[in-house]
């Protein structure tokens, strides 16, 4: 096991301990759980609405919808 040494803010820090005692965990499970997920590689299938958005921009102009959002939000 490798050890890391984090700075947190106070505050977060006694937030994150009170969460971990009432989920019966340790703040460093929470850590590496959580660096475990973000630093995996996305994966379409993670996100089934991303899967379903493939190829739906095939053969628009970027530019004239770049153009479009401008004019709208202005």
């Amino acid at each position: 096991m490798y050890k890391l040494t984090l700075s947190v803010d106070e505050k977060i820090a006694s937030r994150a301990k009170r969460y971990a005692e009432r989920k019966g965990t340790s703040v460093s499970d929470i850590v590496e759980r959580f660096l475990d997920v973000v630093s995996r590689p996305a994966r379409t299938e993670d996100f089934p609405e991303l899967h379903r958005l493939r190829g739906c921009l095939k053969g628009t102009d970027p530019e004239a919808y770049r153009k479009q959002l401008l004019r709208k939000y202005r």
